[in-house]
């Protein structure tokens, strides 16, 4: 546990709102400082850290992270909603935390404007959104984890849940369109109008089952269970039986040693296939917070924490003091047309960079952290 508080202090330590340590991807292409999902699973990683721990450098330094961004006036660095992408709508997420503490109408204006755009997102004819603009009737297993914790969380907390059969309606469509019965596992993207390349032109499923984006999908259903009234009735009737569902599907294709998962999930024995940790753990903290909000009944709490253990002892190394977490896959997608590399074949998922210290990682795996303290405590 403490190569584990040291690791996250030196990411800190190293960090600036506007040059996060963990933001590799934008690192690599040089990108300007922006509101992003990246920064975004960081931040609602340690701001979960500081509700286990009480430990005030956790809240400061989210708060003077976020306070960076968001202005006034409520509008957020680099945000524009024209793009109607679901990942920006994910760092919002922290900013009910900061509100309900401080009350600074900034935040509440923020909420606001990122709630506009989760009404106004395009859809597909049944009811999914649109994944971004850029790529029109696609849903994406990351989507429902991009959007839907930050619509419910509103919808519960400042709109008397009017909105609550929609964010169902959502996860059903997903379930009927994506889920492959015979595996046990949901593809990871789906184009309703079955015309883009990576598409099978009957079904409109893209062709394989990529680790992170059903980590993604799987966190998303344990945080809108936490999010919703707990006497919403399909809270428990609908969404639990579905969590414990596709965490079943997912441990038959655990690994047995290490008790990760593979970049690809169902493909062990495929050429440069790999244990992928920030899919592992994704699916660590999701299957402990299953647990303990009783989606999942006790006995997945020895599994979740096998999963956690194993991506400590093989991926977190502590080399002459340079802490660090290997294993992580730096971004992988759909298209589009222009391309068509990225068409969702294995080849394609296994050539994607690996990289260190990654927040697409890192977030994950202190949420993951957060759920282990809770059990210790």
């Amino acid at each position: 546990m403490k190569l584990i508080d040291r690791y996250i202090e030196k990411l800190l330590k190293g960090s600036t709102p506007d040059k996060p340590l963990w933001n590799i991807e934008a690192i690599h292409q040089g990108k300007p400082a922006a509101w992003n999902y990246v920064d975004g699973c960081m931040m609602t990683a340690l701001l979960s850290l500081y509700d286990q721990t009480q430990d005030e450098t956790y809240y400061d330094f989210v708060k003077s992270f976020i306070d960076y961004y968001v202005k006034d006036d409520g509008s957020m660095l680099g945000y524009d909603m024209k793009t109607f992408n679901l990942d920006d709508i994910c760092e919002s997420r922290v900013l009910f935390d900061l509100y309900q503490r401080t009350q600074d109408q900034k935040y509440k204006k923020a909420l606001d404007l990122t709630y506009t755009h989760v009404l106004r997102q395009p859809r597909t004819k049944e009811g999914s959104f649109w994944h971004k603009l850029i790529y029109p009737q696609q849903v994406w297993l990351d989507g429902l984890f991009m959007a839907q914790p930050f619509y419910t969380r509103y919808e519960t907390v400042f709109n008397q849940q009017k909105n609550y059969p929609d964010i169902l309606n959502h996860f059903k469509i997903v379930r009927s369109r994506m889920f492959n019965v015979d595996k046990q596992l949901y593809y990871h993207g789906y184009d309703a109008s079955k015309t883009i390349f990576w598409a099978n032109k009957q079904t409109g499923l893209s062709k394989n089952f990529w680790l992170r984006a059903t980590g993604w999908y799987v966190v998303s259903l344990v945080d809108v269970i936490g999010y919703l009234d707990p006497n919403y009735p399909e809270r428990q009737s609908f969404f639990f039986p579905l969590l414990k569902e596709c965490v079943d599907g997912l441990l038959q294709y655990q690994d047995k040693t290490s008790k990760l998962f593979y970049q690809v999930i169902d493909q062990k024995g495929y050429p440069n296939n790999y244990l992928e940790s920030s899919g592992s753990s994704l699916l660590a903290y999701a299957i402990l917070k299953g647990v303990r909000l009783g989606a999942l009944d006790s006995s997945y709490q020895t599994i979740g924490l096998d999963i956690f253990n194993g991506i400590v002892n093989t991926y977190i190394s502590d080399k002459d003091g340079d802490l660090k977490m290997d294993g992580i896959c730096l971004v992988a997608g759909l298209g589009p047309d222009h391309n068509l590399r990225r068409d969702g074949s294995i080849d394609y998922y296994l050539s994607e960079p690996i990289v260190s210290n990654d927040a697409k990682g890192v977030g994950p795996f202190i949420l993951a952290y957060t759920e282990v303290i809770k059990i210790k405590n």
